[in-house]
């Protein structure tokens, strides 16, 4: 199947929603990655969860708008300014479409 695209013109599949299961390791936490990430999340319109995890890594579920989600993957991928991301894993899985809003999880 082809794909018509032209400059100038927004691309239709920049709507279609998308989830994205994230790891993102670094120094991470205690650097206001999960507050900062909401609000890079709700600024977006993109919902899901952020929370820390045992191992220093953070974990967050996103859920919105394929170009929207990816705005927020970027972000992640430097983080907060007192961040210091090392490696980031995002695992594309099917969207649910289950979350209102953005929140952070404990």
């Amino acid at each position: 199947m082809a794909w018509l695209w032209s400059p100038g013109r927004p691309d239709p599949r920049d709507e279609e929603p998308m989830r994205v299961h994230l790891r993102v390791y670094g120094r991470v936490q205690g650097v206001w990655f999960r507050a900062t990430m909401k609000e890079v999340a709700r600024h977006y319109g993109v919902t899901g969860w952020v929370r820390n995890v045992p191992d220093g890594s953070v974990e967050a579920v996103l859920e919105g708008p394929r170009k929207a989600v990816e705005e927020v993957v970027k972000w992640a991928l430097r983080g907060p300014p007192a961040a210091k991301v090392e490696k980031l894993v995002a695992e594309i899985e099917p969207y649910r479409g289950e979350y209102s809003d953005f929140t952070i999880r404990y």
